[in-house]
């Protein structure tokens, strides 16, 4: 994807599938009906969610090039026992939900495939060159956004001097403009959290010499998405963290960063006994999902039994 200018007019770049195999689903009927001459998956296919080896086995049908995430990353770390992850992790109850998806996709043969993805990937064209990264081309976890001052966007451009920098990570959908250069946040497929609970990606289109973005928004079969945590025996066997996971999804809002956070600040362990404290204390200042939110199905039910059961 390199070297040569390609005459591309329709660009789809999606990310943070995050193992939802029904939002993937709705996206590439979305894409379907769009026609874009390319799709590339800018990372976090996996983790999250439990249908993670089903996700890979369609992106890998569709033949869309990948670049590495975090998620995906962090499946190569903890299948190689990796000294980059604190030890403790492996046998803490909090992290089984990771082992139990890095198990499921390493026993099917996806390991060396994450091994493999670039950190980046870039389109040369006569309307500008993009460079993709999961988070920026820096780290995978520096995802564009507000927080971002211009002193980083600076620094980024003087060493990535791109037309357009597409990330993800941040699982929101962003569009900022620091002189010539346009920075864009595609959003996440699998788990939003901006409150709007449909499948969302970013489409690039070319108009003259210049690339215009859209985030486009997918309505998809929640109800079957969270279905699956249970049936498929990741909701009993990954404990806390896939409950938490499970209303992330349900809610399109961040829970598990805020409450690591939280319970650091406080030098508390995270287990059931601190996760209730925090729910106690933050999830009733979380709204209610607005009119798209009930559209999707919202289980207005989901937030009140994983609270008491936690």
């Amino acid at each position: 994807m390199t070297g040569a200018s390609v005459s591309w007019t329709r660009l789809a770049v999606l990310s943070d599938v995050h193992g939802n195999l029904q939002a993937l689903q709705a996206v590439e009927a979305d894409l379907d009906d769009w026609q874009p001459d390319a799709v590339i998956v800018n990372g976090d296919m996996v983790n999250r969610g439990p249908d993670g080896v089903a996700v890979m086995e369609r992106i890998i049908a569709r033949g869309w090039p990948m670049v590495l995430g975090n998620h995906d990353d962090l499946v190569v770390m903890w299948t190689d026992r990796s000294e980059r992850l604190p030890a403790g992790w492996f046998d803490d109850p909090f992290w089984r939900a990771t082992g139990w998806c890095a198990d499921k996709l390493d026993a099917s043969g996806w390991t060396d495939t994450f091994r493999s993805l670039p950190y980046t990937r870039e389109v040369a064209s006569q309307a500008g060159r993009i460079l993709i990264s999961h988070g920026s081309p820096r780290h995978y976890r520096e995802g564009y956004g507000p927080h971002l001052d211009d002193a980083v966007l600076s620094e980024i451009v003087t060493m990535h001097p791109y037309d357009v920098l597409v990330g993800s990570h941040t699982h929101q959908p962003h569009e900022r403009r620091y002189g010539s250069h346009v920075f864009l946040n595609s959003g996440s497929v699998g788990t939003p959290f901006n409150g709007d609970p449909r499948a969302q990606y970013l489409r690039l289109e070319r108009e003259a010499d210049a690339w215009q973005p859209t985030f486009a928004q997918v309505p998809y079969d929640r109800a079957a998405a969270l279905a699956v945590y249970a049936t498929s025996g990741y909701l009993a066997e990954g404990g806390l963290t896939a409950r938490i996971f499970m209303l992330e999804l349900a809610m399109a809002r961040s829970f598990l960063v805020p409450f690591l956070m939280w319970a650091e600040k406080r030098d508390l362990v995270t287990n059931e006994v601190s996760w209730h404290t925090f729910a106690a204390e933050r999830l009733q200042e979380v709204a209610a999902p607005d009119e798209v939110g009930r559209q999707a199905a919202y289980d207005t039910g989901l937030l009140r039994s994983l609270t008491e059961r936690a």
